[in-house]
């Protein structure tokens, strides 16, 4: 399993970045976890749109879904072209139903609901969903590529679920959008420490911080995680690849 970071960023990119997307694939599958804006731009540097086989959203926050809609035009496109054969299967929760009637796209895009305690199949891929603490209804993930597993876990706060999810994952990536000095002053997203915090109580054997803020000193998140978790951290940064 591969994992190619193609946006770190909340709430807005970077210049020549994405905000919140991930590539995910192995010799059976390319899926993309959630759609970011500027998703689709970087999705082009390491796979071609025809060769996209799914979209798994964790919630409807714009910095999770703005390409979705240019993603429905391209399948269009590429399918009326012939250079695509199959329409894309997007995943996602339903608990805004007028959002996911918004996901499928006639002949091009067809949706699929997902909740919480799900097990889905993508290729060689599985995918179970865990809770999450957010200001709307978010999906946590965890997939598992035979023995390999990837967690990510979405858009949260802290709560319990997230260390049942993560249990012994070979990457954990975690959300890290506050700076320790904000811990209980913002909701809906973990500190820094608490990333640390969470990987060591899953017993992970890699931490990547993402979704990450637009001020700052990056590099200090880092070593706010590094007082409560001794294994590898890495900031995620576009571009770069994981291979589990």
């Amino acid at each position: 399993m591969k994992l190619t970071i193609l946006g770190p960023w909340g709430a807005y990119p970077a210049a020549e970045s994405a905000s919140a997307s991930y590539l995910i694939q192995t010799e059976s599958v390319n899926v993309l976890l959630d759609c970011g804006s500027g998703a689709l731009a970087q999705l082009q540097r390491h796979l071609p749109l025809e060769e996209l086989d799914a979209v798994v959203l964790t919630h409807y926050h714009t910095d999770h879904i703005a390409d979705v809609y240019c993603l429905q035009h391209a399948a269009m496109i590429l399918m009326q072209l012939g250079r695509r054969t199959k329409p894309i299967e997007i995943y996602a929760h339903d608990a805004d139903p007028a959002a996911f009637s918004t996901l499928a796209y006639g002949e091009y895009m067809h949706s699929h609901v997902i909740a919480v305690g799900d097990t889905l199949t993508l290729g060689d891929l599985t995918w179970t969903f865990g809770h999450t603490t957010h200001p709307v209804p978010c999906l946590s993930m965890r997939i598992e590529h035979g023995e390999q597993v990837l967690v990510f876990t979405a858009d949260t706060a802290w709560n319990d679920d997230l260390v049942r999810i993560g249990r012994n994952a070979d990457l954990l990536l975690c959300e890290s959008n506050l700076y320790n000095e904000y811990f209980g002053k913002i909701g809906g997203h973990l500190t820094a420490g608490e990333a640390g915090k969470l990987a060591s109580q899953c017993g992970a054997k890699r931490l990547v911080l993402t979704h990450l803020p637009q001020y700052g000193d990056l590099a200090q998140l880092v070593r706010e995680a590094q007082e409560t978790y001794e294994g590898p951290i890495d900031l995620a940064r576009t571009g770069d690849q994981y291979r589990l």
